[in-house]
């Protein structure tokens, strides 16, 4: 939407934005991770086309999505050689592996994906070459900030299923919310999803205003998704045995919470980031 061509633009966005097509992301490699400036897929200019070769994985959407934007090195070693190209699922030389099983976030396919002499036009190449490190690292910010709002989300649904079930189990001869001990866990759960929620909204205004809040999102996301990890822990633990059944609410959303510290840069890369910027 950002980088592209406008035709390529026009072609692919619309029917993504409607529904009728699926976009996926493939910038991490096997034994990779969060090293984007390394990564080894390798495109090479071959007249009007792109030969791709490599492999990609923990692809989200990887084994349904119709349109991949795949990060390829067109250059040389670290981030300046890296380029976009956007690759269809039909185009000669490139498969999906099967679905991964995941610990959670079982709605959502993840996929490996491999390029043997995949042939690319070179019109589908998005930005500039050798310039796709650029436009990784400016969508992150939206990503990130993304992830914080569904950290602090999931604890805000483990919280409200937790609120209801507390006042409907009986111990005792009361319901559990009647219990000091319970009426606290609630207190801290709500305090803290409030004070991510209006710090995520405060990098949101940043990014608004045309700032480049990098520090500040990174801490948005590493709080949020802490609050999620403690919250959604808790509200297992109010649920007692029944948290720990499938059939509750609590239990998924307990699974979900912990890619959140995954995807989009892991909790120990957001500390860097901080932490060069705050200049250690």
């Amino acid at each position: 939407a950002k980088w592209a061509k406008q035709e390529i633009r026009e072609q692919i966005v619309p029917p993504v934005l409607r529904g009728e097509k699926i976009a996926a992301l493939a910038v991490t490699e096997p034994g990779g991770g969060s090293d984007v400036a390394n990564l080894k897929t390798r495109a090479v200019k071959d007249g009007d086309h792109y030969i791709v070769n490599g492999s990609k994985t923990f692809i989200t959407s990887g084994t349904r999505a119709d349109h991949y934007t795949v990060a390829v090195r067109t250059g040389g070693e670290g981030h300046a050689g890296i380029s976009l190209l956007l690759i269809d699922r039909d185009m000669p030389g490139f498969s999906t592996g099967k679905k991964l099983k995941k610990m959670g976030w079982w709605a959502s396919d993840t996929a490996e994906l491999f390029f043997e002499d995949c042939r690319v036009p070179a019109d589908r190449l998005i930005g500039a070459e050798n310039a796709g490190f650029i436009a990784i690292m400016s969508n992150f910010l939206a990503e990130r900030l993304s992830l914080s709002i569904m950290a602090y989300m999931t604890a805000q649904l483990a919280y409200e299923a937790a609120m209801d079930y507390t006042k409907q189990r009986q111990a005792f001869g009361r319901n559990i919310a009647g219990f000091q001990v319970t009426r606290h866990k609630l207190v801290d759960m709500a305090t803290q999803i409030d004070i991510a929620r209006e710090y995520t909204y405060r990098c949101a205004a940043l990014m608004q205003a045309g700032k480049n809040p990098i520090k500040q999102v990174a801490m948005a996301k590493n709080f949020s998704v802490d609050v999620c990890e403690k919250v959604t822990r808790e509200a297992v633990q109010l649920f007692g045995g029944m948290g720990y059944m499938r059939e509750s609410v609590v239990e998924r959303l307990y699974r979900d919470a912990k890619i959140l510290s995954i995807g989009g840069g892991t909790t120990e890369i957001m500390k860097e980031l901080i932490a060069k910027q705050i200049r250690l």
